[in-house]
């Protein structure tokens, strides 16, 4: 697929902006704008009626209940009125249109931005079949509330999907008292991101805690009866408990732009590294979008936290006249049960693996390298070894294996 048209000259700062999308993305981007000098109409579109709100905690300190309802808070309706933007809550965008440029709502009206920033992120892969009273998933912050009322002690909650969601959610249910099984297609949690290895590695850390954790195992079907959810899966194993969580990846929310941009092969919606679609005037970026990567010269969709920020800011500056590419190796980061995870880079293509640390410990650092050059890195609870190598990772550089190994070299000596 080429890529988006790459226009190198700002064009006319546009007098009104629409940002489709209410979360970390919108809101980044919304504070952006009027810190860049924007002096225009802002308008808000998101289709929750809460103001916009931190989603990572949903799976972690809020879901524990160590985080309230008020520190999630991104843009609050106070700010948005003395900053002049208008915060349109409850209110869904069905589509763009090119003609005029103009963002249409369910009610069948439609709203004139001189600009539209599509920032509506994803929703959760619905499993067919797994649909009942003790089915739930994570998204948002009223999914939290439910689960969150759900989760105690005794209780048996099934987790189908050991990615970053299943796993933090089986983490903090263990952390909560309640017995937890999870059920994962694959050979090993996060196996297709992290490699084998690494995710080896990750699930010795959830058997460690007591999960029972089940890989190369697919659901087969699902029922519930009058006292139970039954998940019996391909194994022939039926798994009975009180709750089913779903956390089997997330499906970009692209639709209100369809047949307009550009979308890439993962349904994302396709941007350049200024956050710029195949059309004039319309903007992706966070969840939603699929951006070309100069460091690894592909396509990525990126759904985490870090990322949201970065391109909320990288479309807004584009939008005011003052583009900055956003080419920041990619990184997330993750707490299960007291160990810290943090990744950075992309592993596809990779072809060596170095490790600094022990893994059997839970305290290492791994490298991900492609012909030498530094392309990835995971580690856990070394949070510093991932942010020298992030830094290194944008730089292409081709360190010294025998240097990554060492614990008592320094990696920033590296970035020299």
């Amino acid at each position: 697929m080429p890529e988006p048209a790459f226009r190198p000259a700002p064009g006319p700062v546009p007098e009104s902006v629409a940002i489709v999308g209410a979360g970390q993305t919108a809101a980044v981007a919304a504070r952006t704008l009027r810190r860049r000098g924007f002096e225009g109409t802002i308008t808000l579109f998101g289709e929750e009626t809460e103001a916009p709100y931190q989603r990572p905690p949903l799976s972690k300190e809020y879901l524990t209940g160590d985080q309230e309802r008020d520190e999630l808070c991104l843009l609050t309706p106070a700010w948005c009125a003395k900053n002049g933007v208008d915060l349109r809550l409850g209110t869904r965008v069905t589509a763009i249109r090119a003609a005029g440029r103009a963002v249409e709502l369910a009610d069948g009206s439609a709203e004139p931005a001189g600009a539209v920033l599509v920032a509506t992120g994803g929703r959760p892969r619905r499993l067919p079949g797994v649909e009942g009273d003790r089915v739930r998933y994570l998204r948002t912050l009223a999914d939290a509330d439910r689960l969150r009322a759900e989760l105690r002690p005794g209780a048996h909650v099934i987790v189908i999907g050991a990615g970053f969601i299943g796993s933090e959610i089986a983490s903090t249910a263990r952390g909560l008292g309640a017995e937890v099984t999870v059920v994962e297609q694959a050979g090993q949690p996060l196996g297709a991101a992290l490699g084998e290895l690494m995710g080896d590695a990750l699930a010795a850390l959830h058997r460690g805690a007591g999960v029972n954790l089940r890989t190369g195992e697919k659901v087969e079907s699902y029922r519930e009866t009058g006292s139970a959810a039954v998940v019996t899966t391909s194994g022939g194993a039926a798994i009975e408990g009180d709750l089913v969580v779903v956390g089997a990846g997330m499906v970009p929310n692209s639709e209100p732009a369809a047949g307009l941009v550009e979308l890439a092969p993962d349904g994302g919606i396709a941007v350049d590294e200024f956050c710029r679609t195949s059309a004039e005037g319309v903007y992706a970026a966070g969840d939603v979008a699929s951006f070309h990567h100069p460091v690894f010269g592909r396509r990525i969709r990126a759904e985490h936290f870090d990322n949201a920020n970065a391109q909320g800011m990288a479309a807004a500056k584009t939008i005011a006249g003052r583009p900055a590419a956003h080419a920041a190796a990619p990184w997330f980061w993750s707490d299960q049960f007291d160990r810290n995870l943090q990744f950075t880079g992309h592993a596809g293509g990779t072809d060596r693996l170095v490790v600094r640390g022990r893994i059997e410990d839970f305290d290492f650092t791994a490298f991900y390298l492609a012909d030498g050059v530094l392309r990835a890195a995971f580690g856990m609870d070394r949070g510093g070894d991932v942010a020298a190598a992030r830094e290194l990772v944008a730089a292409r550089a081709v360190p010294d294996p025998d240097v990554l190994r060492d614990e008592d070299a320094d990696l920033t000596d590296l970035l020299a």
